[in-house]
């Protein structure tokens, strides 16, 4: 299972920062082949270095938009064309948003938070079908716990990361018997320093999250979990103790599961 990936071809959204540029490391020493996707070059060719340095058997960065279905086509384009075919696709990127409701002054905040985490999976996953197909491939999304369950001042975020439940619960009935495999990961807080991949109320980068970083996971061990569990095939991926309690205990005490999520928000773990 160590070697899971060895020779696959990968294709990876948010790859610049944080989770996705350290699923992309554990990806790298399994001797994968890599295709790198954000917004920014510069940053998807230092991870780039860091991959082909780390193990990676080949490594290609492709700039891409993931709300634009036609840069996500084009981007299952480049991989297929370098590669010649597609066993993983990890649909990681990502925009966060720390707000009540009551006090966001600009609505478009909820759709550029859907369409970037929710939207950019599905267009990336059409796209990728017909190859995961063939080689009775693997999905891998990154979600949250806050997609299991509403969290205070995460609403858009929240909602987005319930759609991509929705639609790959709903996507993964369909592929019963096609051998492809769909795992859905969802951490708690991580240690991603990507502060400006959150929005405020204002619509503007939040600049501090309200975390205690020292609480929480680090990017390398969501990565290291994220992969093992794509790996062996994994319906769900719940992370921390809490989430895995959460889940089970929604369905008894709802009303107490609101509670200790506005206690965690509050205390920032």
């Amino acid at each position: 299972m160590i070697h899971a990936f060895r020779g696959a071809a990968a294709v990876l959204t948010g790859a610049s920062h944080g989770i996705g540029e350290a699923i992309a490391l554990q990806l790298s020493a399994q001797g994968a082949r890599l295709v790198l996707a954000a917004r920014r070059a510069d940053e998807l060719d230092r991870v780039a270095r860091a991959c082909r340095a780390a193990g990676a058997a080949d490594v290609l960065v492709v700039p891409t938009d993931v709300t634009d279905p036609a840069a996500c086509a084009a981007l299952i384009d480049r991989a297929v064309a370098a590669y010649e075919r597609i066993d993983l696709l990890v649909n990681n990127a990502g925009l966060g948003m720390w707000s009540r409701v009551d006090e966001v002054r600009d609505l478009t905040i909820f759709e550029r938070v859907l369409r970037v985490n929710y939207l950019g999976a599905v267009y990336c996953t059409h796209a990728a079908l017909p190859y995961l197909k063939v080689s009775r491939g693997r999905i891998l999304c990154v979600s949250s716990l806050a997609g299991r369950t509403g969290v205070p001042l995460r609403s858009g975020y929240a909602a987005s990361k319930h759609a991509m439940g929705g639609f790959f619960d709903s996507l993964r009935i369909e592929l019963a018997g096609t051998g492809v495999t769909i795992t859905m990961a969802h951490p708690g807080f991580v240690a991603t320093g990507a502060q400006g991949r959150n929005l405020s109320a204002t619509g503007q980068p939040l600049g501090v999250v309200p975390i205690r970083m020292q609480d929480a996971m680090t990017a390398e061990d969501c990565a290291a979990r994220c992969v093992a569990a794509a790996a062996a095939r994994k319906r769900e991926l719940v992370m921390t103790a809490r989430g895995k309690f959460g889940v089970w205990l929604k369905l008894l005490l709802p009303g107490l599961v609101d509670r200790v999520a506005a206690k965690a928000i509050a205390e920032g773990k």
